[in-house]
């Protein structure tokens, strides 16, 4: 319980860094006043403009004021929008975080499986041949797989549509494509793009943890006794292998959140992802510290989950 709460002061702690980090930096990122004031605008204008965006007062008073109601949920009003922030993610949420929940599980199957086989079969064709191809997702940008995707399988094959979340179902506090087969055409491929890294750092990792798993004593021993490669390699050596593996993917799941910034521009997925790109070019800064702050968020919060998970994965954390 000392640790649990000790992790949540840390979290605390770090949410107020982000938030005044965010904060003070975006007010140095350029004028919103240029995107809002028409051409013709006068300096009285912006002035009244500005007294009531509050811009005119010092970054202090402003963060104080932006924390003091990010507290109790209300997060100010898009500049750009005119509408209540909260309501920009919340409307735009769903569309991310199914995006993220189909990458990340493609790239922990894929990824766990893919690892075990090159762990187990290091020497095989099929394993050097997995490898090799796993270079891409590290070598390759994003946006540069997403284009190609995108060329191969929209504009050439016509298979997937190149951009837009296609059919959604209205469940009324969530809006999900997951139920529809033209929502889950729509999110294949910004899925398989998205996972494309990810997948390739969960390959490698296992594969290196596997090999020197099945090079310790205990897995001798064990084959000694006469267990089945089935049980070795799944009840022995992959389960040793989650610690460092289960840290990797929950970090990934928050790199998955960052990285969708960019899937969602190439394929103009309506997340959260592209709001705060759209925001970024009107200089709306309600919505660009709203985001970053509900990044962060979700970074600590997976951090924290990581945390725990390793009191059930390994009983020598539970012991020390």
């Amino acid at each position: 319980m000392r640790y649990l709460f000790g992790r949540l002061m840390q979290v605390g702690l770090v949410m107020i860094v982000v938030s005044f980090v965010s904060f003070s930096m975006f007010n140095f990122v350029g004028d919103p006043l240029s995107s809002l004031l028409p051409e013709d605008a006068t300096a009285a204008d912006a002035d009244r403009m500005r007294d009531a965006l509050g811009l005119n007062d010092s970054v202090m008073t402003q963060y104080g004021r932006f924390m003091a109601n990010a507290v109790q949920g209300n997060f100010g009003i898009s500049y750009r929008l005119k509408q209540p922030v909260t309501e920009l993610i919340a409307s735009r949420l769903p569309a991310t975080l199914e995006l993220v929940a189909v990458s990340a599980v493609i790239a922990i199957v894929v990824g766990v499986t893919a690892g075990v086989f090159c762990g187990i079969r290091p020497k095989s064709w099929a394993s050097k041949t997995i490898l090799s191809s796993s270079l891409a997702g590290v070598s390759l940008p994003t946006f540069v797989m997403g284009i190609a995707l995108i060329y191969i399988f929209a504009v050439t094959l016509k298979w997937l549509p190149s951009s837009g979340r296609g059919g959604t179902v209205d469940l009324g506090v969530w809006k999900t494509s997951l139920l529809t087969v033209d929502g889950w055409r729509s999110i294949l491929l910004p899925a398989i793009t998205l996972s494309l890294f990810q997948t390739t750092m969960i390959l490698r990792l296992v594969r290196a943890e596997m090999l020197e798993v099945m090079r310790a004593d205990y897995i001798k021993f064990a084959r000694a006794r006469g267990l089945t490669d089935r049980a070795i390699n799944f009840g022995h050596a992959l389960r040793n292998t989650l610690v460092p593996v289960t840290t990797v993917i929950g970090m990934n799941i928050g790199g998955l959140i960052a990285f969708s910034v960019i899937t969602e521009t190439v394929f103009q997925w309506p997340g959260t992802g592209l709001m705060f790109i759209q925001a970024v070019g009107f200089v709306d800064i309600p919505v660009m510290a709203a985001y970053l702050l509900f990044v962060a968020g979700l970074f600590v919060l997976i951090s924290l989950t990581v945390d725990l998970l390793y009191f059930l994965i390994d009983p020598r954390i539970r012991l020390s």
